[in-house]
């Protein structure tokens, strides 16, 4: 198996302290039903996120997912973890603005001190638990940033159909863990950080 240093040099990219990688989690009933409400004209396809970040010259990326909660998982391992039937990672990379590059680092220290942190299985947006795109908003608008000035915005949420009403596999998922659709609460999603103008896409490991 390659390494990812080596994978790296022979795709001539790099990932960087910082990366948000943002992946297709495949087909399951609430990886589409991720996608189908928070679909944007520019994104339409990740229902996850994460950052990268290295230690000890390995590469991790910080994420909060189920289960396991907020975690550094190690880079080939979140590559490997969902592939298309080309065995490609379905990630792709994106870079923020160089206006950024300064609070990296206390982003990174934000979500290495919340390790182990619960997964938000209800989307609530509190810090007791967190879910994915949530984790990374909030490593960078808990900074002296001004509001207008955070790489991500948030919206209220949705879990509705075109028709306007709730989404039968939300219904379920919500009936499921035993708690109200949190309809039009303040939110974000992977789609949504995707689309915003702070960040460029530099990679995506399903063309390599």
């Amino acid at each position: 198996m390659l390494s990812c240093d080596s994978n790296q040099k022979k795709n001539n990219f790099e990932i960087k302290q910082g990366d948000l990688l943002f992946q297709n989690t495949g087909t399951g009933e609430i990886d589409n039903a991720i996608k189908d409400v928070t679909a944007t004209s520019f994104s339409k396809n990740y229902s996850h996120v994460g950052i990268a970040m290295q230690k000890d010259k390995k590469w991790f990326v910080l994420e909060a997912i189920p289960k396991e909660g907020i975690c550094q998982t190690p880079l080939i391992k979140f590559l490997n973890r969902n592939k298309n039937k080309f065995s490609k990672s379905q990630t792709t990379v994106a870079r923020l603005d160089s206006y950024y590059q300064p609070y990296i680092s206390k982003a990174i220290a934000y979500g290495i001190e919340r390790i182990n942190t619960p997964y938000d299985a209800v989307f609530l947006w509190d810090d007791a638990s967190y879910y994915c795109s949530e984790l990374v908003y909030k490593m960078f608008s808990s900074q002296d940033l001004p509001k207008d000035s955070i790489p991500f915005r948030t919206q209220p949420m949705t879990f509705n159909d075109s028709t306007g009403n709730p989404m039968p596999s939300w219904v379920t998922y919500y009936e499921t863990h035993n708690h109200p659709i949190p309809e039009g609460i303040e939110g974000t999603n992977p789609n949504l950080m995707a689309s915003s103008p702070r960040i460029k896409f530099v990679h995506d490991y399903e063309n390599e």
